[in-house]
């Protein structure tokens, strides 16, 4: 974990740390907005293979989680050699077919929330395309990451 744990809006995050690249830089001279969505996305991937769900369980178990919806705040600019933090959190689910994860991009160097972002997303079949239910790998490795209500809702108050 990092010092700036206090500044998390919610407890254990799961981490991604990057730099931001001269070619992440847009024509505003500040990073461009979708560099946010790929930390994101791949903040969310680290999270899931840290849990034991690479692309390659997926595949095996012919069933993915998909995004359904996406919501991004862009609160503030970062510049080329920032040191990021990207934090992802699964604040909910059904346990049957859906999941709810959040996202806050840290500048490392002040602490300074730079994007909050929240992402549904659903579970399907890769072969068909189709909802499907979760299978047990699913429950059992994303499980133990859902925050519960507690978590969530004393983390509101800050």
């Amino acid at each position: 974990m990092t010092a700036l744990n206090h500044q998390w809006d919610y407890p254990r995050p799961h981490i991604l740390h990057t730099h931001v690249q001269a070619s992440d830089i847009d024509g505003l001279n500040h990073t461009n907005n979708v560099v946010y969505v790929d930390w994101c996305q791949r903040s969310a991937w680290a999270h899931s293979e840290s849990v034991g769900l690479s692309l390659d369980r997926y595949r095996e178990l012919d069933r993915a989680m998909v995004i359904t919806h996406s919501e991004f705040d862009y609160l503030q600019a970062s510049q080329q050699g920032d040191e990021i933090l990207a934090a992802t959190w699964i604040v909910g689910w059904d346990q049957k077919l859906t999941m709810a994860r959040h996202f806050q991009v840290v500048r490392a160097e002040d602490g300074v929330t730079l994007l909050r972002a929240r992402m549904r997303f659903a579970c399907v079949e890769l072969s068909s395309g189709r909802p499907r239910r979760l299978p047990a790998e699913f429950i059992d490795g994303y499980g133990p990451e859902v925050l519960n209500g507690a978590e969530v809702s004393a983390s509101q108050l800050r």
